[in-house]
């Protein structure tokens, strides 16, 4: 392959993917449309239509903003790509440092650094605008920028060593450097795992143990039921920044902890908290967790592969306006680009998710009431404006979780 064909094969694809996006997006914005007028039939006792018409234009509004996004998204990618973005910021850094492996780490920082500072308004525009329009947002311009700089400082202490390491297996342990670089990828995830609950997530939430003692029985006599060990059950600030709900499980081994937001714990009864938590349990009973660690892992080392062979072409880094061959821009060149080729797997993982949704709410419905988790999970749509009238071929393409409809039919069928 020639770098001019390489190029046009890559703009090709990017404009193929960004074209389907706008596509699905506009389909997605059609269906809930025809759909707005009227509460569906499963949802009439419990949803009123001034929140079925809240959660449409919550969805449109963002899904027509994901459209701006995708073709920003595909400018920026072209002017770091074909135009020479990157090329001119390695050559920056090449007159400011001295050894390859600092003037690599320089452009792969500097990089993302611009991409940051870049789309940053789309994120201020996204919390301020669109979550302060309908009530969703808690932050303020302060906190959102303390947490941004926590965000930094923490990329900049987890990544940088990191980043060192990586360059420089991939310059010294010649033509099996991929296997290398994916054995420390796989322990440095493993440790984030494992010191995420105790070090990491505590610097941007506060986590309380939970108080209830009634709710705290009741989940301990669920978690001993299930065979479920846990280093603690904590509450976390998540009103400080959003209106949002939701309870999740984090850490790895003897680090797990089970988190709750403390708007899921205003809004939902016992029973349905006890619903929910059963459920995040079915996820590691049927074994979720491994089985996606696993699936990562393994799709990092076929990258890793594939990466190995690119970089000793010409045409990989010319074809994507790079003149200058380096490990680093190899690395940079590779890693931006795989969104575009990497686009079509998004409805095998997102079927592949739902799947492990559906196990998990049969799980859910062994060890409670499926009213109550039904009951719940309404809640949660009406508390986050979550469509119920997702289009159908945008939903199996992006959802991770089942639509509202399906999830609740195949819930009340179990």
């Amino acid at each position: 392959m020639t770098a001019t064909q390489f190029t046009l094969f890559f703009v090709a694809a990017l404009a193929l993917t960004t074209l389907t996006k706008l596509w699905l997006a506009r389909r997605h914005l059609a269906h809930i449309a025809a759909y707005r007028a009227e509460v569906p039939e499963a949802f009439r006792a419990k949803v009123s239509l001034t929140e079925h018409h809240k959660a449409a234009d919550y969805t449109s509004v963002k899904t027509r903003f994901g459209m701006i996004g995708a073709l920003f998204d595909a400018a920026l990618l072209l002017a770091f790509t074909v135009m020479g973005g990157i090329q001119f910021v390695a050559e920056f850094c090449n007159g400011w440092f001295d050894t390859q492996l600092t003037q690599g780490v320089a452009t792969i920082v500097s990089v993302l650094l611009l991409s940051s500072l870049l789309e940053a308004p789309f994120g201020l525009y996204h919390t301020f605008v669109i979550e302060e329009r309908f009530g969703f947002n808690k932050m303020t311009f302060a906190l959102y920028l303390k947490d941004a700089f926590k965000g930094l400082l923490l990329g900049a202490a987890l990544g940088l060593p990191l980043l060192f390491g990586v360059l420089w297996l991939m310059s010294a342990m010649g033509t099996y450097w991929w296997l290398y670089v994916w054995l420390v990828w796989m322990v440095f995830n493993l440790l984030v795992l494992f010191i995420y609950p105790t070090f990491i997530a505590p610097i941007f939430n506060k986590f309380t143990p939970l108080q209830d003692e009634a709710m705290k029985a009741r989940i301990e006599a669920l978690l001993e039921k299930c065979g479920f060990t846990s280093n603690g059950l904590f509450v976390m600030d998540g009103s400080t920044r959003s209106a949002h709900g939701n309870a999740y499980f984090t850490g790895f081994g003897k680090t797990k902890r089970i988190v709750f937001f403390d708007t899921l714990l205003a809004r939902l009864s016992g029973d349905e908290v006890e619903a929910v938590l059963a459920h995040e349990l079915g996820h590691f009973k049927r074994r979720h967790v491994i089985k996606r660690i696993v699936m990562s892992f393994a799709m990092s080392l076929g990258f890793l592969w594939l990466l190995g062979q690119l970089m000793q072409t010409g045409w990989f880094y010319e074809g994507l306006g790079v003149t200058t061959h380096s490990t680093a821009l190899a690395l940079l060149l590779f890693f931006t680009i795989m969104p575009v080729f990497s686009f079509l797997l998004h409805p095998l993982m997102s079927a592949y998710s739902r799947k492990h949704e559906f196990e998990a709410d049969a799980y859910a419905a062994q060890q409670t009431d499926k009213n109550d988790l039904v009951n719940a999970l309404v809640k949660l749509y009406q508390d986050n404006a979550a469509t119920l009238t997702p289009d159908p071929l945008y939903s199996k393409f992006y959802d991770s979780h089942p639509p509202a409809t399906v999830r609740i039919a195949h819930l009340q069928a179990q």
